[in-house]
């Protein structure tokens, strides 16, 4: 279970740093450090240090609860066997190295060039406040369902 929230602060926080192929910490990092970090705060796992590549990106979106094709208002993960890219919830999307570093904005994961999609559809009980403030919420594995984690700043390499 995620907070849009969440992805919203990850992405805010990790824009701009700088494309290093196969990084995975703030130093830097390439296409598909960003999609695992983004996917790994979706599902609960610590966003720096369980990455994928564009080679196990299939098996690894199955592994985190992804579903095949995409869905309006879901997660969405695009990609081919040389980049990846992501579209958040609510429409944003991410990605890095199609001109430098993480950026946000971009096609995200509806690129033309991506011949394969997965999303991780937003639970019921998460609706999606268009336009809503990032916020520094994250909901953490063994918090008591309904209770929330606040940290700030989220994400500190480990």
């Amino acid at each position: 279970m995620f907070a849009l929230a969440t992805l919203l602060t990850l992405v805010n926080q990790v824009s701009g740093t700088p494309y290093v192929s196969g990084g995975d910490s703030p130093a830097g990092t390439d296409c598909s450090g960003l999609v695992s970090w983004v996917t790994n705060a979706a599902t609960g796992r610590p966003v720096y240090g369980d990455r994928f590549n564009t080679g196990n990106i299939e098996q690894e979106l199955l592994e985190r609860g992804f579903q095949y094709g995409t869905q309006p208002g879901a997660l969405v993960v695009g990609w081919n066997s040389g980049h990846t890219a992501a579209t958040l919830p609510d429409g944003t999307p991410v990605s890095s190295g199609e001109s430098g570093g993480v950026k946000i904005g971009g096609g995200g994961a509806y690129q033309d060039q991506f011949t394969n999609h997965m999303f991780l559809p937003v639970p019921p009980e998460q609706p999606l406040a268009p336009g809503a403030p990032p916020a520094p919420v994250v909901m953490m594995a063994g918090v008591p369902s309904g209770r929330v984690a606040a940290v700030w700043p989220l994400f500190q390499p480990t």
